[in-house]
Order: structure tokens, then sequence, then C-alpha cells
């Protein structure tokens, strides 16, 4: 069966995020207005980041199940790693635990177990800065995810297929995404063709798609468009997305439209869900 691989660390597989930081990201999310898009979206990624990195730390140290690569396109599209990773494509996930750009103190409010809250100090690892300017060059985004995957699948042909996650708030502004994407999607390990994940943003207070079957009743034309270029989501995502309570089918994709962030961190850790199978 396809995309039935383990993951080890022989046979690691690879997680590309795809990051929209057009000037539109400083909007903010739907019901949020406190909070910029580019700032909740950089928020949920290190948080999965550290996530990725707690899941790999075994008795030995940070086992590399997953090289992870982050694309930023808003203006030019770049490498989206900083610090001592700057420039890098696909990172071993021990690196990216040695390697975050700072350690934030932070706090929030938890319950004090007597009926009160108490403020709980945290630390919280950076790895990605959210830097909106420009307009949405998305075909050359996914192009270049293509290049990343490509050069991993030459090195780990009978990996768990690749997981391409772009994160957007708007339109491509540089040609036919969906061509792009069936081109990313052609890509395959022996285990299965390469996924490719779609998650909108929204800043509306619009009630989220989450993981749709079919297209018929999605809102216009864009959102019909990431449907198509959307992934469905392989037996393990599945299960996880049931697991979380979502009303998914068997042609499910790996899709969501009007995300608020709730739905974004939901979005990002189904879909990387595949990282239970390490071991």
């Amino acid at each position: 069966m396809p995309y039935s691989a383990e993951i080890s660390r022989t046979s690691p597989t690879a997680l590309v995020f795809l990051l929209d930081q057009s000037s539109s990201m400083l909007e903010p999310f739907g019901g949020q207005p406190d909070k910029r898009k580019a700032d909740g979206v950089a928020d949920a990624l290190n948080r999965l980041l550290q996530n990725l990195v707690l899941k790999c730390a075994k008795a030995d140290g940070i086992r590399d199940f997953f090289h992870v690569g982050m694309v930023s396109y808003g203006g030019r599209v770049t490498s989206a790693f900083g610090g001592a990773l700057a420039g890098q494509s696909l990172v071993p996930v021990s690196q990216i635990a040695d390697s975050p750009l700072r350690v934030e103190a932070r706090t929030r409010q938890v319950d004090d177990g007597a009926g009160g809250v108490r403020v709980q100090r945290f630390k919280f690892p950076v790895w990605f800065e959210a830097r909106p300017t420009g307009r949405t060059p998305m075909c050359e985004a996914l192009a270049k995810a293509r290049e990343y995957v490509e050069a991993f699948l030459r090195a780990q042909p009978g990996c768990y297929p690749p997981i391409v996650i772009n994160i957007t708030d708007g339109q491509p502004t540089d040609g036919d995404a969906q061509q792009a994407a069936k081109e990313l999607c052609a890509l395959a390990s022996h285990d299965g063709p390469v996924l490719l994940f779609n998650a909108h943003l929204s800043d509306k207070q619009n009630r989220p798609i989450e993981f749709p079957q079919e297209e018929a009743g999605l809102p216009d034309a864009f959102a019909r468009l990431l449907f198509r270029m959307s992934s469905e989501l392989p037996p393990k995502l599945l299960e996880a997305a049931r697991a979380d309570g979502l009303a998914v089918g068997p042609r499910s994709r790996g899709f969501v439209f009007n995300a608020d962030l709730v739905a974004v961190i939901r979005f990002l850790d189904i879909g990387t869900r595949v990282a239970r199978s390490v071991g």
C-alpha cells in the first residue's frame, strides 16, 4: 500500500513549509484584531518545529527522522531559515534543534487548581521570523519546493513521500499555481506521490472549511483552485483528523479555507502527524 513506509533514521522523510510573506499578511486574523496573520503563522510554525524536535528526542539524542525546509515568498522567494541555518534548503531536525535564532522568555495564564489562574513562564525557541512585503509569487515558491524535493528523493527514493504545506492568504501573482502544483505532485518516492496541502488564512470571521471532499460548496474560484491543488489525505492523516473530531471522508483533501489561528494550528498538526510513526 502507498504511504506505508516506515520513517526512521536511515529512511527519513521531508517536510517543506511554503510561507506567504506578501504584504497582505500584515492584516489581522478575522476576530483577532491584535494578531497579524504573519505573526500568528510564525508562532504556529515555531511551535510545530519545537514539537518535531521533541518527537525525535530519544535517549541517545535527536534522531533525524525528518529533514525540514522553509521557503518564504513575498517580493522574493528564499529559504526562510536564518542565523546558522541561513540559506539552507532541507535541514535535519537535529540541526534545527541546535540552531534556533533565539529563545524567547514568554508567559501564559494557566489554571491554578483553585478556581483562578496564575502566570506561567516558559521558553519559546524561534526559528522563523515574519517579514511580510511585496506580492505573492506562489508559483515560484512551488517550483522551489520541487527543487528541494527532487534532491531529497534522489538521496531517499524509498522514503515516506515528502509533504509540502503551503500557507497563504491570497492568490498567486506570478502565473498558474495549479500547473506548478501538478509538477510538484508528479514527483514520487517508491511509497507514493509527494503530498501538497494548502491552508488559506482569513481576515474575516467566517467559519473555516476544513478537509473537504469536493469543491462543490466552496465560496469562490480561489478556494476551488486551492482545493484542486491539494492532495487527498493518506490513511494515517485521515485517522488523525478523525481522532480530532473532524468530519472527514475517504476523499478529504489536505486543505483548509478561511482558517483562523486555531484552524492553522490544527491543520499543521494533522498535516505532519506522520511523526507518530517514528521509532
